[in-house]
């Protein structure tokens, strides 16, 4: 194919990829952030962090639907290409099956590179932030997230109740139920409150209010009234607490051997190996997925009749292909001796398909005849 020819066709790919990539994103992102979304409108957090604490989930999207979106998009351009007639032009003025192909092949190993890179860095290094600003909302901001007119549970043993929060952060009408002191429970009321975060502790400062203690020798109430008192919301086990990290937040070498400082079981040894065997062989699928696509459009003679047939043959494997593949991974952590299949999954369609294309296709003559007889 020549360079022109190429570059048209290829062109096309790329900016289909780039459409169809984004707008598959953008919808999962948007499915996915519904999650959070209560965090903003019925929680008091900001627009910013609901932001980036999504945000943080887009590269794994992304790298779960590129092997997808390519497959679509090279079906979509090469069934299109078709339709125009324009396969037709190219194999007329000479242009072979591989070349034919050599677009969606370029671009099929471009999806694969860009697969390897955010398997291997970018989706553990993001999902990692991800969780860990998760774990920092849930444990570090957890006065943030105080609801009024609900008993709000901050940690292990202390509730919180507010009867009235103002948008500046004022509260108004407070109990709290404090149980961290297990010797000494406590309850305190106070008419109003301010939220105030000292380093990584959240604090309210509340203002005219009481303290009822029972004394434990004695079991005698104790009555406390104060103008103004500070009260930390988070418990220090909770600033001491270690965060176990999931699979996806760790590199391909971790996942393979596991820190021994851990105690990783042996059911999540048996995931971590499966998630790093996934990563490392999930582009190679990508490349797969296009060869099947390109070999079952390209391939044959020109038909007027037999575009969607292919097209629904085409859909078909490939789904099949996509399902299978999750199939195995999820056999494969509890049996680790079908590891070896997720490769074979992987690579073996696109050898089977590339070697389907670079068959000479059969009866070119009369395909030549056929074409000039309907011009």
């Amino acid at each position: 194919m020549g360079s022109h020819l190429f570059r048209y066709v290829f062109r096309q790919l790329a900016l289909g990829l780039v459409a169809v990539t984004a707008g598959l994103a953008l919808l999962v992102w948007l499915t996915q952030a519904l999650r959070f979304i209560e965090l903003v409108l019925n929680r008091g957090l900001s627009l910013l962090v609901f932001l980036e604490l999504t945000v943080f989930m887009l590269p794994n999207f992304v790298a779960i639907i590129l092997p997808v979106a390519t497959f679509i998009v090279i079906l979509a351009v090469y069934t299109r290409l078709e339709g125009d007639r324009e396969t037709v032009v190219m194999r007329a003025a000479g242009v072979s099956q591989v070349a034919l192909a050599g677009p969606g092949l370029t671009l099929a190993a471009a999806a694969a590179l860009i697969g390897w890179t955010m398997n291997l860095w970018v989706v553990p290094e993001s999902y990692r932030m991800f969780r860990e600003y998760q774990f920092e909302i849930r444990n570090r901001m957890a006065a943030v997230l105080i609801q009024e007119g609900v008993f709000n549970t901050l940690g292990e043993g202390l509730t919180v109740y507010v009867r009235k929060r103002d948008a500046d952060g004022t509260f108004h009408g407070i109990l709290v139920h404090d149980e961290r002191d297990r010797g000494a429970p406590a309850t305190i009321l106070a008419e109003r409150g301010r939220l105030l975060i000292a380093g990584e502790l959240p604090q309210v400062r509340l203002e005219n209010g009481t303290r009822q203690e029972l004394d434990p020798r004695t079991g005698r109430l104790r009555l406390l009234t104060f103008a103004e008192n500070t009260l930390t919301l988070a418990a220090p086990a909770e600033r001491e607490e270690v965060r176990y990290r999931d699979a996806r937040e760790r590199g391909v070498l971790e996942l393979l051997d596991p820190p021994a400082s851990e105690n990783v079981s042996k059911r999540d040894r048996g995931r971590f190996a499966v998630e790093a065997h996934q990563r490392l062989a999930g582009p190679l699928l990508t490349l797969s997925l296009a060869s099947v696509a390109l070999a079952i459009m390209l391939g044959g003679g020109f038909s007027r009749h037999g575009r969607t047939g292919r097209v629904l043959a085409a859909v078909g494997i490939g789904a099949t292909l996509v399902a299978s593949g999750l199939a195995l991974g999820n056999a494969a952590a509890s049996r680790l001796g079908l590891i070896p299949l997720i490769w074979v999954h992987a690579v073996l369609p696109g050898a089977v398909a590339l070697a389907l294309l670079i068959r000479p296709p059969p009866h070119r003559l009369p395909f030549a005849g056929g074409m000039a007889a309907e011009g």
